[in-house]
Formats: structure tokens, C-alpha cells, sequence
């Protein structure tokens, strides 16, 4: 760890420390699961890519692992590309606002639908940049935000300059002292400069943009999952 930390992050040196052991802890592991990511994006099909999408457009004010339930149910049911509302938000009782994100599970199917095929790869790939590809998805999917884009692109193995701005990463930034306080709601133009003072961090630190993410997340639940 760099002990020439700006005064910025060093608000609570405790938490840095542990954060830099956690990750030295589990760095393997950090390495193998955004491996996975890449490699969905390189030989995975579209179906499953579609899967990650619906995924993040359940998880706000859900826990994310009943929102994956949620979608593996409904692709063994081949609801989420040929089921109507009823039938989705029948499958989503489980999670949150389910007949709200049943009508963004259809208008991004009908988004992403191509010949009566989805076809994602081509239209994210179109894009210069990370940054682009994101702020499309946020003014052209409903029910994206800043923060579930992020999320959708790093489970594609587009996480290497953005953060995934959700409640875990934002109660360790106010921890270390990044921000002083978490805000709500998180417009666009706070969730770049916070995301700016998350890059910031994680170069103090030596560790990947994409990798802080995930040692954050494993602080907070123990685990490593999407």
C-alpha cells in the first residue's frame, strides 16, 4: 500500500489497510470471476448476455441473488424471450417493483430484437469507448441508471474503467472518506464525480479499477458473486 496516501483517502487508515489485505486475500479468486465475465462476452451466446441485462434491471431495491434466481427461472421457462407481462411478473414475485421491471424485461427484448433473434454484441461493440457504450444504454433501456449499466457492462467483462456505484461501495467510500456523505439520489453528474474519486482510490491503492469493485462487495457480503 502506498503510505503516501492523499490526506482524501486517509480519513480512516484502519479501513484501507483491511481493504488492501482483502484483496491480497483474495486476488486469485477476483482474477478467475472477471476472467468469467470476459470470456461470456467472447464465446458466450446472446441469450445468456440478454440474462446479465434483465439481471440488472432487477437488482435495484432487490438483493441480487434473488434476483438471479429469478432470471435462471424464467430462461428455464423460455419466458424472457417469448413471455408476456403476466407471465414475467408472475416469475418476479420474489423481487421488488416486479410488474414495473416485467415492462422493462419486454421494451429491452423489443430493443435488442433483431430478426426475431437478440443480438447485444453488435450494438454495444459499435461504441469508441466504455463511456459511450454506457450513457447509450442509460438513455436508450428503461430501467438502466447509471449504476445498473455499470453493472451490466462489468458482467460482460466491461468493468475496467467504471464503477458500480451501489450501497456497498458507497458506505466504504464514505468509510475511507472519499465522500462524506452518500447521496440521495445519486444524479449523473455526482455518480461521475464519485466514480472519478473511486478511480482515484483504487490507483492510490495499486489495485484495478475492476478488482476494487469486487473486494469491496466481498467486504461487505463475504462472497464474490455477480
Amino acid at each position: 500500500m502506498d503510505e503516501n496516501l492523499d490526506r482524501e483517502f486517509y480519513k480512516n487508515g484502519k479501513d484501507i489497510k483491511e481493504i488492501v489485505q482483502i484483496y491480497n486475500s483474495i486476488k486469485s479468486k477476483v482474477i478467475l470471476r472477471l476472467n468469467e465475465f470476459k470470456k461470456l462476452l467472447e464465446i458466450g451466446i446472446e441469450e445468456d448476455i440478454f440474462k446479465e441485462l434483465v439481471f440488472c434491471l432487477l437488482t435495484p431495491q432487490s438483493k441480487a441473488k434473488i434476483c438471479w434466481i429469478a432470471v435462471e427461472n424464467l430462461a428455464k421457462q423460455d419466458l424472457l424471450l417469448n413471455g408476456d407481462i403476466d407471465a414475467i411478473a408472475h416469475g418476479l414475485k420474489s423481487v421488488r417493483f416486479r410488474f414495473n421491471k416485467a415492462k422493462y424485461i419486454l421494451e429491452a427484448r423489443r430493443k435488442f430484437m433483431n430478426r426475431n433473434k437478440i443480438d447485444i454484441k453488435q450494438k454495444i461493440g459499435r461504441f469508441k469507448n466504455i463511456i459511450e457504450a454506457r450513457d447509450w444504454l442509460v438513455k436508450n433501456v428503461k430501467g438502466l441508471g447509471y449504476k445498473e449499466s455499470s453493472h451490466f457492462l462489468r458482467n460482460i467483462g466491461f468493468g475496467n474503467d467504471i464503477a458500480i456505484l451501489d450501497r456497498h461501495i458507497l458506505k466504504n467510500l464514505k468509510l475511507i472518506g472519499v465522500i462524506e456523505e452518500i447521496p440521495n439520489p445519486l444524479s449523473k453528474t455526482k455518480y461521475i464525480e464519485i466514480e472519478q474519486g473511486f478511480i482515484r482510490l483504487a490507483h492510490k491503492l495499486n489495485i484495478p479499477v475492476s478488482h476494487l469493485d469486487l473486494v469491496l462487495w466481498y467486504k461487505e457480503t463475504g462472497e464474490l458473486f455477480k
